[in-house]
């Protein structure tokens, strides 16, 4: 049965200004992740301005502004969402409240939404087009039905997702444990600007590999997750890349500057590329060790440290939406620098860690996979 989404949903539009006690619990839209309806970061570490919206725990956030991003979640909390998104309550008569958060976060949904959002820079929706789209939903009793599977599906995923955030926590005690707290510098090591252990944004003048014809992989932003992981499966023409794209090569290590890429985590080491070359995404630098100082997991591992990414939000520069972390930002920034073998059985150990992280990975994505079955049988609201 179709029904308008005014007829589906509750749009909450009561705001407050925040007051001290938000500041720790406030959600913005860069807390929101693709593709998750769970929440696993919040809070400001500066002052909230403005108006924000008040949702309740349960709550379904939608991120309405840059929609394409598909961000919607679950509230964890009473608090504070941002006024650049929406709080969507369900009408239980029209759908079940289980069911709710999945047909949010579904592309039915979001591919809908997209259609009808305004601007060029930071697409958003608007309540007054929303509600008068129309959605084919099933029977409630059917809702209930499926949105108990899954459930069980999605409990299966996050399961391995903390094993892979244990891992990641693994690695980052390992880090402090040899070098110190990266802010602090409490193991007494030479400092140093950055731009000292590595190159940021090498030319490729001087790359003699770099030749017409010559195939390389092809990195979008798309292909770089959060957690490190690169998908390398594109591959293109030098030629076809050599204007208006990022050059990286062989062990470099990526780090996006833009929002709220940065702010998400997205970054990786380059390893098996294509003849040893890449070309990607305008939006990010890059940042090349210095052969006999620095070795690429020791950098990367500073690049994701929260105090890191914090600090680089907060030196942003542009527009709202499209804010960006200068060059100067990273050439300049100060940090310890240990020996090259220390940082060599540093990476030994990451190496050893993601072994571990594989078999979660591909634990995790077999649980994806059979959420993904479970809803493609259900794709016209899926």
């Amino acid at each position: 049965m179709r029904h308008r989404f005014e007829d589906i949903a509750i749009n909450s539009i009561a705001k407050r200004k925040p007051t001290d006690d938000d500041i720790g619990s406030y959600i913005g839209l860069e807390h929101l992740d693709t593709g998750s309806l769970s929440v696993i970061r919040y809070g400001s570490k500066v002052p909230i301005r403005g108006d924000k919206l008040v949702m309740e725990k349960g709550d379904v956030l939608f991120g309405r502004r840059n929609t394409y991003l598909k961000r919607a979640a679950i509230a964890p909390h009473d608090g504070l969402f941002s006024a650049h998104g929406m709080v969507l309550r369900p009408k239980e008569d029209v759908v079940a409240k289980e069911f709710f958060p999945f047909f949010i976060g579904s592309d039915y949904f979001f591919d809908s939404a997209i259609r009808i959002s305004v601007g060029s820079l930071s697409p958003t929706v608007n309540w007054g087009t929303l509600k008068e789209l129309e959605f084919e939903l099933p029977p409630i009793d059917e809702q209930k039905r499926l949105a108990q599977i899954l459930w069980t599906a999605t409990t299966a995923k996050n399961t391995y997702k903390k094993l892979l955030s244990l891992t990641e926590q693994l690695v980052k005690s390992r880090f402090v444990e040899m070098f110190g707290d990266p802010e602090k510098n409490d193991k007494g090591l030479p400092l140093v600007s950055l731009r000292d252990c590595c190159t940021i944004n090498p030319r490729r003048s001087g790359d003699e590999r770099l030749v017409d014809g010559l195939e390389v992989s092809f990195v979008p932003m798309a292909a770089v997750s959060e957690k490190g992981v690169v998908d390398l499966t594109e591959m293109r023409l030098y030629d076809e890349v050599k204007t208006g794209f990022t050059y990286f090569s062989e062990n470099d290590v990526l780090f996006a500057k833009i929002t709220p890429c940065m702010e998400n985590g997205k970054g990786a080491i380059m390893e098996n590329l294509s003849n040893g070359v890449g070309f990607g995404s305008t939006e990010f630098h890059v940042l090349r060790p210095v052969k006999g100082v620095s070795n690429p997991y020791w950098i990367y591992q500073i690049t994701i440290f929260d105090k890191f990414r914090k600090n680089a939000a907060m030196n942003m520069t542009g527009s709202a939406g499209q804010r960006r972390v200068p060059a100067s930002y990273l050439e300049n920034y100060q940090i310890g620098l240990p020996p090259l073998h220390l940082q060599n059985a540093f990476a030994d150990f990451v190496r050893q860690a993601d072994k571990s992280k594989f078999i979660a990975l591909k634990q995790k994505g077999l649980a994806s996979l059979l959420y993904n079955m479970i809803k493609g049988g259900y794709s016209y609201v899926l």
